[in-house]
């Protein structure tokens, strides 16, 4: 008889513990949901209010692509079925915002309130002088203000695995490798010429920046970057996938 009370207060044990960790999923599910619900319909009452000058295309850039992030981000949340992929939805919605900022800027208007930075965003950095390269006979160029030429705004984060920088650029050349996943050769020489070089020279402000130097001054030997096609510090070529180690900041790839 008591191993019957015993069992069946096991089974009542074990029953209680799978409804509470039911009621928990089901929490988070929702709470995820909420979030991201609410960074979607923040975007859309922001997108749909602002509207930019014919005559300034970095203003109207940056609207068109929080526009797109506003419908990636009601795609997402009509798919989603999972606590994680709200969670995308709501960093799809949250990036969009970080566009309306940006157009706001160029548009001179107060940004509005802080929203919390993108994931790698802190990493990447933000641009704080121009830039400018020639690639294949191409003109590149950055800025940390929006103009004429340049007009296509990035909030800065991680590209398949390195980092770009917040600012404006002539043309958005990353998006190759953010839509691929992978660093084509055409997006690798563009961002060995113009972004590695900004990172040496202290043109680039943010973490990554910060171990970049932290590590060349305690190697005593920044290399050669233009020694042998855009190798730094000894490593692998760039397009072979390989920074050449940890830049001393603890940034592996």
């Amino acid at each position: 008889m008591l191993l019957w009370i015993i069992l069946l207060a096991g089974i009542v044990c074990v029953a209680y513990m799978g409804w509470q960790a039911k009621v928990k999923a089901d929490k988070r599910l929702a709470d995820a949901r909420e979030e991201a619900q609410r960074w979607y319909e923040r975007l859309g009452g922001q997108t749909m209010n602002l509207v930019a000058d014919s005559d300034n295309p970095a203003a109207q850039q940056a609207l068109v692509d929080a526009g797109e992030r506003y419908n990636a981000a009601g795609s997402q949340l009509e798919r989603a079925t999972t606590a994680r992929q709200y969670e995308l939805a709501g960093d799809t919605a949250l990036e969009g915002l970080h566009y309306v900022r940006a157009g706001r800027e160029a548009m001179g208007l107060d940004p509005g309130p802080q929203i919390p930075d993108l994931s790698g965003q802190s990493r990447a950095g933000s641009l704080k002088e121009p830039l400018e390269v020639d690639v294949e006979g191409k003109h590149y160029t950055a800025s940390p203000q929006p103009s004429q030429q340049n007009s296509h705004y990035y909030p800065g984060g991680m590209v398949a695995g390195r980092p770009v920088p917040g600012g404006w650029y002539s043309e958005p050349w990353w998006k190759t490798a953010l839509v691929a996943g992978a660093w084509g050769l055409g997006t690798m020489m563009i961002f060995n010429a113009l972004i590695m070089p900004a990172f040496a020279g202290g043109a680039i402000e943010g973490a990554y920046a910060d171990g970049y130097a932290d590590g060349q001054a305690d190697s005593g030997d920044a290399g050669d970057p233009g020694a042998d096609g855009g190798n730094v510090g000894g490593g692998d070529d760039f397009a072979g996938g390989d920074f050449g180690g940890d830049f001393g900041g603890g940034f592996d790839f």
